[in-house]
């Protein structure tokens, strides 16, 4: 059977018209909440969305661990990303937790520091203000410039109940507060003589200066502080991509990528 060019010129343009529809079929899986362990979602993401066409896996930026509890409750979200535990009244709507990673609590400073190791005292010291110029601990002649998260921040909150000095700490007011981890990260970056927390991930490494504390790098099993990074959806409002994507999560290829970003995978 022949062909014409009118039958061809036909079907071209009905292909092209399905070709937008098939595209818009991909489900766009946004995962929302913390800032901890961005960069290691992204990259798990990323690869993700290589094993698969029905589905798009996108991080945004944070909007806190609180933002996402929120989204998911009401729907708004299929997926959401916390680094801390649920309370009783949030798992009591029906949210369910999946831990992914645990997270080192990093401290970081600003390589014009010159230190690259501090005691639990010192650091607590730095935070309490008693500590005011990096030569007072061998570093630089240069002041000390202290950034902090919010009090309902993760990585604070496995600080106070970790790290030794930190439980009742108050935090000096001569201090930067970030509203996200991306802020605090960016400040010690770009500010000299700058130091901050937040969870370790091998980007860090980058443009900071990764402290150890009593003689652990976050990576040594004697670091004593870290949070854990989990995903949380409801059974009300979860997809099939969002269930193929979190069983993605526990294959080697996806712990392979948490462990190169300095994370340890939780089974």
């Amino acid at each position: 059977m022949r062909i014409t060019k009118a039958a061809c010129a036909v079907l071209a343009a009905i292909i092209g018209a399905a070709l937008p529809s098939l595209a818009a079929a991909r489900e766009e899986l946004e995962i929302v909440g913390t800032g901890d362990g961005i960069e290691m979602l992204k990259a798990l993401g990323a690869a993700y969305n290589k094993t698969t066409t029905s589905v798009e896996v996108v991080i945004p930026p944070s909007i806190g661990s609180g933002g996402g509890i929120a989204a998911v409750g009401a729907g708004k979200a299929t997926l959401g990303r916390v680094a801390r535990p649920l309370t009783e009244a949030e798992a009591a709507r029906g949210i369910i937790y999946t831990p992914i990673a645990r997270l080192p609590s990093a401290i970081f400073v600003h390589p014009s520091a010159g230190v690259k190791a501090l005691s639990s005292g010192e650091l607590a010291g730095i935070y309490a203000g008693r500590i005011t110029n990096w030569k007072e601990l061998g570093g630089a002649d240069l002041r000390i410039r202290v950034v902090r998260r919010e009090d309902s921040d993760s990585t604070l909150s496995v600080l106070r109940a970790t790290m030794p000095g930190w439980k009742d700490l108050a935090i000096t007011e001569r201090s930067k507060t970030a509203t996200s981890t991306q802020e605090a990260v960016e400040t010690v970056r770009l500010v000299e003589g700058t130091i901050g927390f937040g969870p370790f991930t091998r980007a860090l490494e980058q443009g900071t200066t990764v402290v150890r504390i009593d003689g652990h790098h976050p990576t040594d099993a004697g670091y004593p502080s870290s949070a854990v990074l989990a995903l949380i959806h409801t059974e009300a409002t979860v997809t099939p991509g969002a269930k193929a994507f979190l069983a993605f999560l526990r294959t080697p290829a996806a712990q392979d990528i948490i462990k190169g970003f300095g994370g340890v995978p939780v089974r």
